[in-house]
């Protein structure tokens, strides 16, 4: 008779224990979600991991933790924080999402792309998991299976903007710009104030030999969001083409400085120095831009070029050779340039 109240004061010792654990890693979320959203990332951190040590299998700290990471563009801690909520959780559809994300981030597109389909395989396709193989095929240069996942998404919601500029932009590297402007014509209409919208036109005038036009395009891109490192990436390019190199740099410098992860951003600086006849100095930048992603637009005729200028001739070649597989050089130009190379 004396045993059984004991046990009963245990046990509603060890509830009130177990309430108390649940309530706490709560409020370390809440307050961690909170200083997440006022951007004190540092101090976002401290309360995820605080409740993390409290229970290292807490999905949402890791998650969340994850997505702090993510937005300081520290992709390798994000990638291990995904990884250990999916380890903990492996049907956590929200950090599938999440590491598919950073998977493209880190070109790592096949990974970014099983993540994805196994997000959608634990629920349903979405606009989102569209839009993500979207920009994955776009990234791999897989343009028709873009368009076809674009496509799908927009079948979901017509009026999606950001899916009719990311159609506008494949059109654009495929280089059927009618379409291309059916799009982004689209988006402007439905949202004026979409900065990727412009942008893309900025790109879109540029191959059609309209730098002026595409000057302005890209300006409004800026005016709606100012020191986008894309953008001002995309400004020193189309300044390179206007022959206005000082004004090139400054962007092209202030976009690295805004984002050092770009390659498109190193590439355009190779060319500036290509300009500019400093062969070792483009050979850094560009060196530098492949191992950040060799995917980028005519990156190995760049190269090539890069190495004729600094007397590097089989190296040259072997980059042009690259640069014609991916059509970037035509086959005379590449005969002129390696007569004895063919």
């Amino acid at each position: 008779m004396i045993k059984r109240p004991f046990t009963l004061l245990l046990l509603l010792a060890l509830i009130s224990c177990l309430d108390s654990r649940e309530n706490k890693l709560q409020r370390f979320l809440i307050q961690g979600n909170d200083a997440a959203a006022r951007q004190s990332y540092g101090e976002a951190k401290r309360y995820y991991m605080e409740a993390l040590k409290m229970d290292s299998c807490f999905v949402d700290g890791w998650n969340n933790l994850g997505t702090v990471y993510y937005k300081e563009k520290h992709f390798a801690e994000a990638l291990d924080a995904y990884s250990n909520a999916l380890h903990c959780n492996s049907k956590m559809r929200m950090a599938l999402l999440n590491r598919s994300n950073t998977y493209y981030e880190l070109n790592k597109y096949p990974e970014a792309m099983a993540d994805i389909n196994a997000f959608a395989a634990l629920g349903r396709d979405t606009l989102i998991s569209h839009l993500s193989r979207g920009l994955i095929f776009t990234r791999t240069q897989q343009f028709d299976s873009a368009i076809r996942s674009f496509k799908k998404a927009l079948e979901m919601n017509e009026a999606h903007v950001e899916t009719l500029v990311n159609l506008g932009t494949v059109y654009y590297y495929k280089k059927q710009y009618d379409s291309a402007r059916v799009f982004l014509d689209k988006a402007i209409e439905l949202q004026p104030s979409e900065p990727n919208a412009f942008n893309a036109y900025a790109l879109l005038e540029l191959d059609n030999g309209n730098s002026s036009e595409a000057l302005r395009r890209v300006n409004q891109a800026l005016a709606l969001r100012k020191n986008d490192p894309y953008f001002l990436n995309n400004r020193g390019y189309i300044f390179i083409t206007l022959n206005e190199m000082e004004k090139a740099l400054a962007d092209i410098d202030k976009s690295i400085g805004e984002d050092p992860y770009n390659a498109w951003a190193y590439r355009n600086k190779g060319i500036y120095y290509l300009e500019a006849k400093d062969a070792a100095a483009a050979l850094r930048v560009l060196e530098r831009a492949v191992k950040l992603d060799s995917t980028v637009s005519k990156l190995y005729y760049y190269l090539g070029e890069a190495n004729l200028l600094s007397g590097r001739r089989d190296e040259a070649c072997m980059y042009l050779r690259k640069a014609f597989a991916k059509g970037d050089l035509t086959l005379e130009k590449l005969r002129v340039k390696c007569a004895s190379k063919k």
